[in-house]
């Protein structure tokens, strides 16, 4: 990445904190330049001069939070309908040790001014105060915090939102002027990618950037992609390994082919996501082969019989069989495994993953002792813990997790703990109870690129799970995160991904290639050589990582001692 180069990154919906901890972010420990446009739930946010007296209603019995954030002004609104942008932008002054913080204001007035008039409406500003204007009625607010030289916070641009929500405070302080949107200028309201497009643009001319890294989310607020549990049959019991190795020891099993069912077509609903985000399916080919770097040894030794034995001796789960994973053979045959708590089925159904969606069972409060015995068993040095997502549990399973890494450190006390965790749906307490249990690496994978999330993640969220690493790295753990590739990203949008991780602080990356668990899952769009991967693997190092594992085969607890223990050596990594 370059300071030349703005970062631009439309993210949907985001959740006020989350925008906030993903801007302090990037403020701290990027050097780019970063532009983030989204819209928040419904939400009041008061200013560093913001007067209690002017927020009228209590914001909860309109639907909205309130909360206080350390930009100037008074109280505003964001909401549905509403494109907020971040800029979070070294300023030129700050080199020549002066910040012309009035000046930089002025620029984002011009940057909205001109994208109106590409829009047919004449805006200006207003002697005497901030923000856009439409003949005396405020279209745009902003307000900014610059610290060191860099910028937080920004504008909100009133494209579409419901203009009653502003009824209930006094906007900005100003009790005589009134609100307008994009809509009730022009009669309708104009596609909101048009109006980012045009943004995006003028803030890039305004600025100077020589090019633009835009990434965006593919977003619809649609309730039928929220929905908790799949509901879709799936066999009793998950499928065994031992039961679909290939005769010919050479290459990967499909879990598909486990069940001994007549193949399945993917559901309209992921191809259709799929399309949506610019991806067609690829045609099945009934005679492809994968390529000879995918293909495994199956290693069925005593090592491998030993463990499969003990988990089932102690009704553990592990990710290597529920996620199928195409490492098992010679982790198992190591005697290392990742354990999966929290039960065996997800409320989540994500596009590429092969565990249970059926409604999960109550979780078990033994399980922690459990996974301590199998650790002080099998004598590991290293332990990785992760779990399906539980969003049917208040806290999303944390309790589960910071129980489980204490009854490790109670168990074996020399052994060091990585986590896997899902986004607790960004919820600050949850995770701050499983940060406060200080895991040694504390992961949480993007999974992809941004325009494929919802396609691959459709209850995640790209800005939510930066913010979670980014939550991490504040409370002064070594963060981790991994990416898939194959189905359907370009190499760009991995670059731009990878910068995205590394921008809020994260220590370790893995890159692997996806592998189809069934054909009722996303198609391998691409196979990724090892030379790309090898690239890849470059490119990250050079950014800071103090570790990356990036191959066809690499999975995010693949070499996960090795990785631990670079990165929290600066000699090994700067030796990597």
């Amino acid at each position: 990445m370059s300071p030349e180069v703005l970062q631009a990154r439309w993210l949907g919906r985001v959740a006020y904190a989350d925008a906030d901890v993903l801007q302090r972010a990037l403020h701290e420990r990027s050097d780019d330049d970063y532009l983030l446009l989204l819209e928040h739930p419904h939400v009041y946010t008061l200013g560093s001069r913001a007067d209690m007296e002017h927020v009228l209603v209590p914001p909860e019995s309109v639907g909205a939070q309130l909360v206080r954030a350390d930009r100037g002004g008074d109280v505003t609104y964001h909401g549905p309908g509403q494109l907020v942008g971040y800029p979070i932008v070294t300023l030129p002054g700050w080199r020549e040790h002066q910040t012309d913080v009035v000046a930089y204001v002025r620029r984002l007035e011009a940057v909205l001014v001109a994208a109106l008039a590409r829009l047919g409406i004449a805006a200006g500003t207003e002697a005497g105060y901030t923000g856009v204007w439409v003949e005396g009625a405020k279209v745009a607010a902003i307000g900014v915090k610059v610290a060191r030289g860099r910028t937080r916070h920004g504008f909100a641009l009133n494209v579409d939102p419901d203009l009653a929500m502003f009824g209930h405070i006094v906007p900005c302080g100003i009790p005589d002027r009134p609100v307008t949107s994009l809509r009730e200028q022009l009669g309708a309201a104009p596609d909101t990618k048009h109006v980012v497009d045009l943004v995006i643009d003028e803030f890039t001319k305004a600025f100077g950037y020589a090019e633009v890294s835009r990434q965006d989310i593919v977003w619809r607020d649609r309730p039928e992609d929220l929905s908790p549990f799949t509901r879709e049959s799936r066999a009793s019991s998950p499928p065994s390994w031992d039961d679909f190795v290939s005769h010919d020891r050479n290459s990967v099993p499909t879990a598909g082919d486990a069940r001994g069912a007549a193949p399945a077509a993917a559901p309209v609903r992921l191809l259709g996501r799929l399309a949506q985000a610019g991806v067609a399916a690829p045609e099945e080919d009934p005679t492809f082969r994968r390529p000879p770097w995918m293909r495994v040894r199956a290693d069925l030794g005593p090592g491998y019989r030993e463990t499969k034995r003990l988990m089932r001796s102690l009704s553990l789960h592990t990710v290597c069989e529920e996620a199928g994973c195409p490492n098992i053979y010679e982790c198992w045959a190591d005697r290392t495994a990742t354990f999966m708590i929290l039960g065996d089925r997800c409320t989540r159904a994500c596009g590429f993953c092969l565990v249970d969606t059926r409604r999960p069972l109550p979780l078990d409060p033994d399980e922690p002792a459990r996974v301590a015995d199998a650790v002080a068993t099998l004598g590991l040095a290293h332990v990785v813990v992760t779990s399906v997502a539980r969003d049917d549990v208040a806290d999303g399973g944390a309790a589960a997790f910071a129980a489980t890494i204490r009854a490790i450190r109670t168990r074996v006390p020399t052994a060091r703990v990585e986590v896997l965790i899902p986004d607790c749906r960004g919820d600050a307490g949850a995770l701050a109870t499983i940060f406060d249990a200080r895991p040694d690496v504390l992961n949480h994978n993007l999974e992809t690129v941004a325009r494929l999330q919802r396609a691959a993640r459709p209850s995640a969220a790209y800005a939510r799970s930066l913010s979670v690493l980014a939550r991490a790295k504040d409370a002064g753990l070594t963060a981790k995160s991994g990416i898939i590739l194959g189905m359907g990203e370009s190499e760009e949008e991995v670059r731009a991904a990878i910068g995205d991780l590394r921008g809020v602080g994260v220590d370790i990356l893995t890159l692997g290639q996806y592998l189809r668990p069934s054909p009722r899952h996303l198609p391998v769009v691409r196979w990724w050589s090892p030379d790309e991967f090898a690239q890849l693997r470059s490119y990250a190092m050079g950014l800071g990582f103090a570790h990356v594992e990036a191959g066809p085969l690499v999975r995010s607890s693949y070499h996960a001692r090795a990785a631990a223990e670079h990165s929290s050596d600066p000699a090994c990594a700067s030796a990597t």
